[in-house]
């Protein structure tokens, strides 16, 4: 019956993190159809060698290492020979294309994009999937020190690169300030 029980709480635990893992997948891949793919892989793994997995709690940092597994052995089976220039960014649709907000999130996006894959894999694991820098280590299969020095440099290039496009342009017209 334990078997049963732990079976049932795995798949439900691997369905609630289907979003997440789907989520850093697009960002790794810049294609919907690839993420898409990459997680079907990566569940279909998850489920074939879910005894492996000793500690359920454990299961979220246990996907992403097999997820980032199956990107490493996808880079290498298909290795870069497209200019990262014929890729449009991922980009979703609204009426308010005007709005500052999207702006924002549109250039973050834009500015993530063009960091180093080992970056943004770091960049993503620690920011936007909240995993600790010893989990992001294990699932990248890299010291801590490494993870550390990773995320302040993709920080780093983030901010300067936000900077830059948040600047006015050389020579561009200041509003006129009201002097009392």
């Amino acid at each position: 019956m334990g078997d049963v029980m732990r079976n049932s709480e795995f798949k439900k635990r691997l369905a609630a993190a289907r979003p997440r893992l789907y989520r850093t997948a697009l960002v790794w891949t810049h294609n919907r159809d690839m993420a898409e793919d990459l997680v079907q892989e990566t569940s279909t793994k998850a489920l074939e060698k879910s005894r492996q997995l000793r500690d359920i709690g454990a299961l979220n940092a246990w996907l992403f290492r097999i997820m980032i597994n199956n990107w490493r052995d996808y880079l290498r089976r298909n290795p870069a020979t497209e200019d990262i220039d014929d890729h449009e960014a991922c980009t979703y649709h609204t009426p308010e294309t005007n709005n500052t907000r999207l702006e924002t999130i549109q250039s973050v996006r834009s500015a993530v994009m063009q960091l180093p894959d080992a970056f943004k894999q770091t960049l993503m694991l620690v920011d936007l999937e909240e995993f600790s820098y010893i989990e992001t280590a294990k699932i990248l299969n890299i010291p801590v020190g490494t993870v550390m020095s990773r995320l302040s440099r993709a920080r780093s290039r983030l901010r300067d690169q936000l900077a830059k496009e948040m600047s006015p342009p050389v020579g561009a017209q200041q509003p006129l300030r009201r002097i009392k």
